[in-house]
């Protein structure tokens, strides 16, 4: 079961789901210059900066192995998902960190955790 996402997919996802995460605080309403807002903007921009020195399908320079990718894909799910309580406004929005969040760790666990093909750098 922990196979179904292929690096390949996943390597997609994470741009996705890094574009997401900063558009996040505008299309769901948060843009309100708090830590509910910088959170998901500063993992987004993370995401896509990691996902381009990862070696995998989809990067630019292959220099971080992906395990270590989806190792730091966990972390920041988990700190996406716990940050309205982490950081104090659980009482005005927590849902969309928390679904978010909650995606990030079930692709990582659903991730294969060898790439499709492995890309050489020199």
């Amino acid at each position: 079961m922990s196979d179904m996402i292929s690096s390949k997919i996943h390597a997609v996802l994470d741009y996705i789901v890094g574009i997401l995460l900063i558009a996040a605080p505008w299309l769901l309403g948060f843009a309100d210059n708090t830590a509910a807002m910088a959170i998901p903007i500063v993992l987004g921009a993370s995401t896509i900066i990691y996902s381009l020195f990862t070696n995998y399908e989809y990067s630019l320079i292959g220099l971080l192995p992906y395990k270590i990718h989806l190792t730091i894909d966990f972390i920041a799910g988990l700190l996406l998902l716990s940050s309205p309580w982490l950081f104090g406004f659980s009482d005005r929005i927590y849902l969309p960190h928390v679904i978010l969040g909650a995606f990030e760790i079930v692709a990582v666990m659903l991730s294969r955790k060898a790439t499709d093909t492995i890309r050489i750098t020199k």
